[in-house]
Order: C-alpha cells, then sequence, then structure tokens
C-alpha cells in the first residue's frame, strides 16, 4: 500500500512545473539588462510556467561571484571578455553565446530645452565642466564604475575619446552599475550622465528623462555574452535556449540591443 501511495505522489509531482519542485534557478545578469531581461522572464514563465530568480548588476561583480563558486546557473554579461574568462576556468559549460550588441546613450532629467544633439552628444559634459570653471556650481555627470562595470568603461572611453576624462574628474559620481548611474543622471543635482541605451527606453526612465545616443565608433564595442554556469540545471538550461529563439531577441531589439549579425545602427530608432 505504502509502495503504491509513493508512486502516486511520484506522479503527481511529475506534472507540476519544475519550479513547484525547487527548480527555481538564480540568474546573473548585467543591470542593462534590468528591463527587457524582467519582461523576457515574465513571457519565459507565461509559455513554460517555470520561475527564475534575477539578479543584477555589475558584470565584473558577477564574474568574480561565478569564479568564486557563487550558485547562479546563468550568467548574462555585458562584456563577452567575463564569461570567457570564466569558461577558461572551467566555471561554464562552454564558452556561450552573443547575445546582444550594447549602446551609450547620454540620459538627462525630462523636459530641459539643453539637451544635446545627435552631432554633439557630450556638449553636456563640456557645458557641466564650463560652468563648475566658471564657479557656477558643481553640476554631477553620472557613469558606471569602470572598475567593473562595462558600460562605465564604455562611458571613460568616449571622455577620453573627446578628450574630457580629466577635465570632469570633480564632476563625476560613479554607480556601482549601470543601473545605479541612470538614477544618478536623474537627480537633481546631476547634469546627466552615460548610460545603456536600453535603460534610458524602459517607460518607468522614459517618462522622467531625454536621451540622445553616443556614436558607437567612439568606444569599444559592448559585445554581450551568455553562458551556463557549469552544474546548471533545466530551467536554466531552457531558459538559455528561450533567449535565442525569435521572441527573445526581438525583445531585445526592442530595447535598443543590436543583434547578432545585424549591421551597425548610428541613429536613434526610438526619438
Amino acid at each position: 500500500m505504502r509502495s503504491g501511495c509513493h508512486a502516486l505522489l511520484f506522479g503527481l509531482l511529475s506534472l507540476l512545473p519544475l519550479s513547484a519542485m525547487g527548480d527555481v534557478p538564480t540568474v546573473a545578469a548585467a543591470s542593462d539588462l534590468q528591463f527587457a531581461l524582467t519582461e523576457a522572464a515574465e513571457r519565459f514563465r507565461q509559455a513554460t510556467g517555470r520561475e527564475l530568480r534575477l539578479n543584477f548588476g555589475s558584470s565584473g561583480n558577477f564574474r568574480r561571484q561565478i569564479s568564486q563558486g557563487a550558485p547562479f546557473e546563468l550568467y548574462l554579461s555585458a562584456d563577452e571578455a567575463y564569461v570567457l574568462a570564466l569558461h577558461e576556468e572551467g566555471r561554464t559549460e562552454d564558452a556561450g553565446v552573443v547575445y546582444a550588441i550594447g549602446r551609450l546613450a547620454w540620459l538627462q532629467r525630462a523636459g530641459g530645452d539643453d539637451l544635446p544633439t545627435q552631432d554633439d552628444p557630450l556638449a553636456g559634459v563640456r557645458q557641466a565642466i564650463a560652468a563648475h570653471a566658471a564657479g557656477q556650481g558643481r553640476p554631477r555627470l553620472a557613469l558606471a564604475n569602470p572598475e567593473h562595470a562595462p558600460y562605465g568603461v564604455a562611458a571613460r572611453q568616449v571622455l577620453e575619446h573627446a578628450g574630457l576624462w580629466e577635465q570632469s574628474a570633480a564632476l563625476r559620481v560613479l554607480g556601482e552599475n549601470v543601473s545605479q548611474a541612470a538614477q544618478f543622471a536623474l537627480s537633481g543635482d546631476a547634469r546627466g550622465g552615460l548610460v545603456a541605451y536600453s535603460l534610458v527606453l524602459a517607460p518607468t526612465l522614459a517618462e522622467r528623462g531625454d536621451h540622445v545616443l553616443v556614436p558607437e565608433a567612439w568606444h569599444a564595442p559592448l559585445v554581450q555574452r551568455m553562458a551556463l554556469v557549469d552544474g546548471a540545471g533545466e530551467t536554466a538550461r531552457a531558459f538559455y535556449a528561450w533567449l535565442q529563439e525569435a521572441e527573445a531577441r526581438e525583445l531585445l531589439a526592442q530595447y535598443g540591443f543590436l543583434l547578432p549579425g545585424e549591421a551597425d545602427m548610428d541613429t536613434d530608432p526610438h526619438p
């Protein structure tokens, strides 16, 4: 009788979604994916019944944590170098795949008449530097920390390209990740900031800020790669596969990401 009950229980459990049986993987994702991946995970849940735990932060910090054995099952980095380094260490199942190419944008509070033009996206930086030099306050310039955030590295490269990195030193405020930098850029004492294009397109930020794209040629490509961490479970594998399908790719494109194999895009398709 007891064996029959066990068989019945096993049969009932097999009918439940894997998330109900404890297979709820934790995903480490670059913070530029905060809005896009949250929507992707919800669509995945609706389609499969499987749940995910999404952890957003700087790619460099996640790379270090995974190297130290943090229990993530899927890693989506804003810099492919971090994934490739983990693969060399034997921490990921393989080298993974490129899922997107990121873009950098200037973001400032909405409603002003001083938004830089597409031809001169760093005009706000120069204005802030000039105002500070003239004793007219200390307008902040936000970016992610270049020490561990790929979008911070790109922002530094852009400022160096324009000869403004040293001049802007006293005005820079660094976010732990690019999502935090976007919040800093919209604060009351900030002139603006250099952040991920995918964030400024999200409704919650789009209604609060105005933006202009920064030319891709001004910084190294933001090639974003993902990989399964060694020992990943079935739900993580299913989501990894789903992210490579047409619906997920279309969603990433809606958030301003270029997709692998697409032509370069130097104009803003979401003015």
